[in-house]
């Protein structure tokens, strides 16, 4: 646990959910122009070209102004919209039936948004924390139930663990992922195979110090050691998460270089995304 005496907690291996698909052709993680046209449905091209058609229009729309516009019937686009109206990304004007986008769009909009100053804010410190502690440092977000390790500065080191950038792990199985359940309200955590009392007590005490960590939960003989990225709510927006070889791992490393550098990375980064609390840390028992 996050409190215990000692230097890192046993667990075990905890395999990636999802790994990046790979070509069918090519066997690479890519897939040709070709294979993404094969995969492409026909339905969901129309739906999103009615999306973008209501993104370029400056004001409320009729369904027969998108039908001329796409070259669809009315009977498809009006069924196109009633689906995106369902689920909120379009509302309809109920006096003059027309459309404009709904606060689904807004918010899908926003969190994008939200993402792209993260990697903006986080990228030029995870550079300098790399360069002070000589240790590949990761900004995980959360997918879902998952942590995705999104982005990677990588040590310079001769022996380093290989990339994770685009796996995902469950939020329990990862130092990173426990730091955004740490925050989470206890109905949130009900969503989450965390129900030992021994889980709820790691997670409350990675609530109070700020910082997790773990070993073996990334690949055998793995150590990291995360801390949260905080943003003008208090919410998380993502963690900041040391990935090294557990053998060059001691109490001094620990305690000396790489909690205090990750702690004040972590401030740094939620200072810039408008955290204006306290960030807090407590010494290792």
């Amino acid at each position: 646990m996050a409190g215990s005496n000692h230097l890192w907690p046993k667990s075990t291996p905890s395999a990636p959910l999802t790994n990046p698909p790979l070509s069918p052709n090519t066997g690479r993680g890519i897939l040709t122009t070709r294979e993404k046209e094969s995969y492409s449905i026909h339905s969901v091209e129309n739906a999103l070209d009615v999306l973008e058609a209501l993104c370029d229009e400056p004001d409320e729309v009729q369904i027969s102004r998108l039908s001329e516009k796409l070259g669809m019937t009315k009977t498809s686009v009006f069924r196109l919209l009633a689906t995106f109206e369902n689920r909120g990304y379009v509302e309809r004007e109920e006096q003059s039936g027309r459309y404009r986008l709904g606060i689904s769009a807004f918010e899908v909009g926003q969190k994008l948004l939200s993402r792209m100053h993260l990697l903006r804010d986080a990228r030029p410190v995870m550079d300098m924390l790399v360069r002070n502690c000589q240790e590949s440092v990761y900004l995980v977000i959360q997918r879902g139930t998952d942590a995705l390790f999104l982005e990677k500065v990588e040590t310079p080191q001769q022996v380093k663990i290989a990339s994770l950038v685009g796996r995902r792990y469950p939020l329990h199985a990862s130092s990173a992922g426990r730091i955004f359940l740490a925050h989470q309200t206890d109905s949130e955590l009900k969503k989450y195979p965390v129900t030992d009392v021994l889980d709820l007590n790691e997670l409350k005490e990675i609530r109070e110090c700020g910082w997790s960590r773990g070993q073996n939960e990334l690949g055998e003989g793995v150590a990291s050691l995360s801390a949260p990225l905080l943003n003008s709510g208090g919410g998380v927006a993502g963690s900041l998460c040391f990935v090294l070889p557990d053998y060059r791992i001691n109490k001094e490393l620990l305690e000396g270089l790489l909690l205090p550098n990750l702690i004040n990375a972590g401030h740094t980064i939620s200072s810039k995304l408008g955290y204006l609390g306290h960030y807090l840390r407590r010494e290792m028992a």
